[in-house]
């Protein structure tokens, strides 16, 4: 199929300048007033593809308040270059044709760079038009490795790689917990579970584990029944790794312990989502642990200042790691137009190939020449009765 980004606006496009009225509520044509000076100034236009409703409306939704509120802070302080950042969001709705014709929409509309997304398979849908247009695309939260190769050079990453973050629950999972014999469970419909799954494996088996069994299930899948029945048979099984996106995190969890075992569930980022303490309810929600983005317990200045100003917004605190991820998405291009002294396309994905050291609220982000893909700190989160604690930071350049 092929794809015209110069399409008319259709439904569903949301136009608004963050600076007040910062709700997830995405309403066609809305407006919203400008910061002081920089109101004089044509607004900086960046696209923000978020799957706000869906199944991945847990990690999307904060990632978006995330960026919203950049943006936001970004325009009382006087905009960049003088001008304001004029977001514009559109509800992807955890479809793969929503996300292509949203990717179409927000390039009609003369945006100079495009955020968002916290899956590989919804990026797929996207980047690749950003990239034909040659339109810098950064995402907030998908994390394939090979993502910068796939979609080409105006492709920009502000997570870890899936290899690091497989690689330190299964360092967590051998040197702390002590397991040897683990069941995987894999979501064969997303390109980042079975990517999860796969460097899981690759690390835990040479570390010296062992992989007792291999199960799947598909998006959407409401009923493991099947899945818990074959793990049950796989008495050898000391633990269960799930490679799942939220909807299914939380129901997997639930069903597990509903049927009476109690045995260790290990995940990655698809589990950083508050559906594994509510889906299954705090008696329930106990003995996990997942790797993630690292923000909790950490007392960084960039932390501390995003979680108090995050919280002052909403009423809220961050829901999980990918708020800052959308937060750091859109101040990496906003540093990068400052940078760049320009707000063209080809200028800013120059000056984002050059970041060096940025300081993010999610760890320092550089990237290399060998590598579009940060090295970042990894945080292995445990939930025992529903409550969310950090256990550990995995670092890349040490393994532990």
């Amino acid at each position: 199929m092929t794809h015209d980004p110069r399409s008319p606006v259709r439904r569903h496009l949301l136009r608004r300048t963050v600076i007040g009225g910062l709700g997830l509520a995405l309403a066609a044509g809305v407006g919203l007033g400008l910061a002081g000076g920089a109101a004089a100034q044509d607004p900086i236009k960046i696209g923000a593809l978020y799957n706000v409703t869906g199944g991945m409306s847990s990690l999307d939704g904060p990632s978006l308040r995330g960026a919203e509120l950049a943006a936001k802070q970004v325009n009382e302080s006087g905009g960049v270059l003088g001008r304001p950042i004029e977001v514009i969001a559109i509800d992807t709705r955890t479809d793969q044709q929503e996300t292509a014709k949203a990717a179409q929409r927000v390039l009609s509309q003369d945006v100079v760079a495009g955020i968002g997304m916290s899956d590989t398979t919804f990026v797929m849908a996207a980047a690749p038009l950003f990239q034909e247009e040659s339109v810098p695309f950064v995402t907030s939260g998908a994390t394939h490795p090979e993502l910068p190769v796939w979609v080409g050079d105006y492709f920009f990453m502000t997570p870890f790689g899936d290899d690091d973050q497989s690689y330190a629950i299964a360092d967590y999972a051998y040197d702390e917990m002590g397991l040897r014999k683990v069941a995987v469970w894999t979501d064969q419909s997303m390109d980042f579970t079975k990517a999860l799954s796969k460097f899981f494996i690759e690390r835990f088996t040479e570390r010296g584990g062992e992989i007792v069994l291999e199960d799947s299930f598909m998006i959407g899948d409401t009923d493991f029944s099947a899945q818990i029945a074959r793990l049950k048979e796989a008495e050898e099984a000391e633990s269960v790794f799930i490679a799942a996106i939220p909807t299914e995190a939380g129901l997997s969890v639930k069903q597990i312990r509903e049927a009476g075992m109690d045995m260790p569930i290990i995940s990655g980022d698809g589990f950083d989502t508050d559906l594994v303490a509510t889906t299954p309810g705090p008696e329930l929600a106990n003995d996990v642990y997942f790797s993630t983005h690292t923000y909790r317990a950490d007392d960084r200045q960039e932390v501390t200042d995003f979680v108090n100003a995050y919280t002052e917004e909403y009423g809220v605190e961050p829901e999980n790691a990918f708020a800052p991820l959308g937060y750091d998405a859109l101040m990496l291009v906003v540093d990068a137009i400052e940078r760049a002294g320009s707000a063209e396309p080809d200028a800013i994905r120059d000056a984002l190939e050059k970041t060096r050291g940025y300081k993010a609220v999610t760890g320092e982000i550089s990237y290399t020449r060998e590598s579009m893909v940060p090295p970042k700190p990894i945080s292995i989160i445990s939930v025992q009765n529903g409550k969310f604690e950090v256990e550990q930071i995995w670092r890349p350049d040490t393994g532990g």
